[in-house]
């Protein structure tokens, strides 16, 4: 069989040559790294690939694990026997990984790496960020929350140290928590700057912490001022690889390894010395089980390619002659240590030099099929186990198809994986990983690990609620929103207005527990909200720009959105239409119930906090009025590690530093009630209905869904993105640039003095902005609108509104919102202070002569 020639060209030649890319330092750097282009990461045009570790290029197992003994004999050494037995080692994710496994053997200390994938039920211990990469957060989720607080030295590890920014993220995070006396940063290549060195030299003289850093070679990266410019330009000039040609898929055997039971996949929740001798001892086993999965006979089936299994045990014919003459091991992005030591077990077994190692990997890079460049060839394939941090789903695997000449690299892949990757993603669809494999190669080997689920100490609490999704529980698509709702469908809880306020100022009800009566508005309200959506689709659709690319800028690309519901949730979905179709980016959606008087839901927090990174969390609202609102959230969150800082379209009250605009218009979705909230209720908070360990409550108004228009607001906005996204980045440019976003709270001072000049005793019978006015209109007892002296077509929908009620529009000069909604003080029972119960009217009302 006709094989692919070995190449002596450094593989980082191509860049070099064309972009002016340089290597200084060690002779050995070349012999460890080449060059490629990244696609898609604004923060770093090049990458270095290493040809040691196993990710991105094929590489002998014994040389990757290798690498990094190597690196773990040298930590001991230096540590000495006394302070390398009570040593911890952490790997970050998802390169070093495999490096950082590979390092903890050679130091023989127990090992945690840190994660991309939330895992449910594990609650992070902590997270950093890594500021230059593709995906910026990592998790901390030990099994043992005491491993990382061991009396000894902490072995940070990482493949490349370029910076040392992240290095530094990790200080800050892990020291605060465990704080010791010696820290050591361990990686294949240093490429850091004289001013990066002395940054890192600071930081650990300000914590007052030894620092060491072992490496196998250093050295630095010398770029053109104009290196991003340059790679754009050698992007584009790049044409698309040509497909590889069509043929009969190759077959597919999947193979029942005997994985220990309680046996921890990777080190994810950590790997101690006790888990590698167990593994060890499998190995032999587990590659005699691969090795006849790639020679076992495949029986004749009726579909070409069709998947045979070979179950744990079994006994497999094994034609003569049959043996892959080249075979890749192939891991799965975090997964790598567990398949390097089953491709390290199989070259034993299978003798010569037949094996090969990589991964799959989210990065994603240029190929270009040139022996001056590291990555050769690319596929690129949908993820497969349903990423829940914010990641990009297109994942990809390098230096594995054939290139231009059609020859093709393996006889054989073996594919490992964990449980929960094995999804129909990863067999169905025309570009699923399976599928692409089984074209390149003439056999493909599927191993599923189970993956490690820790047994975790009883907390006395109950296992959390599921969220509600549609179309069960509202119109949206499930994709688009997760309610942190309890369902209180078939509960009546609906009263009119006058009752519920009548029942709230008698002192026995709080607002949060009862309902107004939900109705499909009348044709000639509909009308109306139609011409104003048509009227400030595009304006909104700026605001939502604005505002996603603010907290891109600002949190990067793992957002979490939580909208406050309901009046939150259309604009949460706006903002994650918007990061997938300018950025491609498939963002979480929450929707979260808060309730003033009450503070947030904190079973939803718990929730949150259990499936991602508390510091990725951004809540989301449609609006502010006086600022009530931000307020509450503020004190709800204190001491939680969710940040605060409240995320809306229009902020006329200037409560927040986050927003698309702070003038005062009509958001149309202020028009209706759950006809344009994907048909869900405000949210309830009633003891018997909801329990210590439940979310909060809300309905779904299925019967109200000939009136709904949720789908029409958020298409009419989602059609408007094209037109307004080069000035919304432009906004959102001018707002980070803003020295001080900080609020200022002219709003709540409007309204205590109109409190004041109206005879009303309390601020919240004052609902400031034409949103809150509407919602007086539509749900309280209202006195009368101020409407600011020439305010026109945006007031519509109030004026007709006041007109049907019987309440007086009056229009007034030097007003900061475009209207100002009073409800009722002789009805105040509608009205709520501080503890969200009703104050008492004041004895006589009426404005002053």
């Amino acid at each position: 069989m006709k094989r692919a020639v070995q190449q002596s060209t450094w593989t980082g030649r191509w860049v070099a040559e064309r972009a002016g890319v340089a290597l200084t330092g060690s002779e050995r750097l070349p012999e460890l790294v080449g060059l490629a282009l990244r696609s898609g990461n604004p923060r770093r045009a090049h990458l270095l690939v290493s040809s040691v570790l196993g990710k991105h290029v094929p590489q002998r197992p014994a040389v990757v694990h290798g690498s990094g003994l190597e690196l773990g004999r040298r930590v001991r050494e230096l540590l000495g026997p006394e302070a390398a037995a009570r040593a911890v080692v952490l790997g970050y994710a998802e390169t070093a990984t495999g490096l950082g496994h590979s390092v903890a053997d050679g130091l023989d200390a127990p090992y945690l790496h840190s994660t991309r994938r939330p895992v449910p039920g594990i609650p992070p211990l902590g997270g950093f960020e890594e500021e230059h990469s593709h995906a910026t957060g990592h998790l901390l989720l030990p099994s043992d929350p005491q491993l990382l607080g061991r009396d000894g030295p902490l072995v940070l590890v990482d493949d490349e140290l370029s910076t040392g920014r992240t290095v530094l993220n990790t200080l800050r995070e892990l020291h605060g928590r465990h704080p010791r006396d010696h820290y050591l940063v361990v990686t294949l290549v240093d490429l850091r700057s004289a001013e990066d060195r002395r940054r890192l030299a600071a930081a650990a003289a300000e914590l007052g912490v030894r620092l060491d850093v072992v490496a196998t070679a250093s050295g630095g990266v010398a770029l053109p001022e104009d290196i991003v410019a340059r790679a754009e330009r050698l992007i584009a000039s790049v044409p698309p690889a040509a497909p590889p040609p069509a043929a009969d898929p190759a077959p597919l055997v999947r193979v029942g390894l005997d994985w220990p039971a309680g046996l921890p996949d990777g080190g994810r929740h950590g790997f101690t010395a006790r888990d590698r001798e167990r593994l060890d001892a499998v190995l032999p086993a587990l590659a005699g089980q691969l090795a006849e999965a790639l020679e076992a006979d495949v029986p004749d089936v009726e579909a070409p390619g069709a998947e045979v299994s070979v179950p744990a045990g079994a006994e497999v014919p094994v034609p003569a002659g049959a043996a892959a003459e080249r075979v890749l091991v192939l891991g799965f992005e975090e997964l790598m240590y567990a398949p390097l030591r089953l491709a390290e077990a199989l070259a034993q077994r299978l003798g010569g030099d037949r094996v090969r190692y990589s991964t799959t990997t989210r990065s994603p890079v240029l190929a270009v099929d040139d022996p001056g460049y590291a990555i050769r060839t690319r596929l690129a394939f949908p993820a497969h186990d349903d990423p829940q941090d914010g990641s990009s789903r297109e994942r990809y695997v390098y230096n594995v198809a054939p290139g231009a000449d059609g020859v093709r690299r393996f006889d054989a892949v073996v594919l490992v994986v964990d449980d929960v990757a094995d999804t129909p993603a990863l067999h169905q669809g025309e570009y699923a990983l399976l599928r692409q494999l089984r074209q390149v190669t003439g056999r493909v080997v599927l191993a599923v690990l189970p993956s490690h689920r820790p047994a975790r100490p009883s907390s006395g609490r109950p296992s959390l609620p599921a969220p509600l999704y549609g179309p069960a529980f509202s119109s949206y698509r499930p994709e688009e929103v997760a309610w942190l709702l309890k369902d209180l469908s078939a509960v009546p809880l609906e009263a009119p207005t006058e009752e519920r306020e009548e029942a709230v100022q008698n002192g026995g009800a709080h607002y949060a527990e009862s309902l107004p009566v939900e109705y499909t508005p009348s044709p000639e309200y509909q009308e109306l909200f139609h011409r104003a959506l048509h009227g400030s689709a595009e304006r909104i659709a700026l605001a939502v720009g604005t505002v996603a690319e603010t907290l891109l800028r600002e949190r990067g690309p793992g957002l979490v959105l939580a909208s406050l519901a309901r009046a939150g949730t259309p604009v949460g979905i706006l903002v994650r239409r918007w990061l997938a179709f300018a950025h491609g980016l498939d963002v979480p959606h929450y929707a979260v119930s808060i309730v003033r008087g009450r503070g947030i839901d904190r079973v939803a927090l718990r929730y949150l906090a259990a499936h991602h990174r508390a510091a990725d969390v951004v809540f989301v609202d449609g609006w502010t009025g006086k600022g009530a609102i931000t307020r509450e959230l503020t004190a709800a969150l204190a001491d939680t590690g969710f940040d605060p800082d409240l995320a809306v379209l229009a902020d006329p009250g200037h409560c927040v530093r986050t927003y698309g605009t702070r003038d005062d218009f009509l958001i149309p979705s202020a028009c209706l009630n759950s006809t344009v909230s994907g048909l869900v209720s405000r949210t309830v908070l009633r003891a018997g209905l909801i329990g210590p360990e439940d979310f909060h409550g809300a309905k779904h108004y299925a019967e109200l869904a000939g009136g709904d228009v949720s789908e029409d607001f958020l298409a009419a906005v989602s059609a408007r993105f094209g037109a307004v996204r080069s000035h919304a980045v432009e906004q959102a440019g001018r707002l980070a640039a803003d020295p001080d976003r900080t609020p200022d709270w002219v709003g709540w001072a409007a309204v205590e003095r109109i409190s004041a000049e109206y005879g009303i005793d309390d601020v919240n019978l004052v609902k400031p902005g034409v949103g809150e006015t509407t919602r007086v209109l539509l749900r309280r007892v209202p006195w009368r609108v101020l409407a600011r002296r020439g305010v026109g077509a945006d007031l519509d929908h109030v004026r007709l509104l006041a007109a049907q009620r019987g309440v007086p529009v009056e229009e007034v000069d030097e007003l900061p919102y475009s209207c100002v909604g009073l409800i009722h003080p002789r009805y105040s029972r509608g009205a709520t202070g501080a503890s969200g119960r009703a104050v008492a009217a004041a004895p006589t009302v009426g404005r002053e002569s």
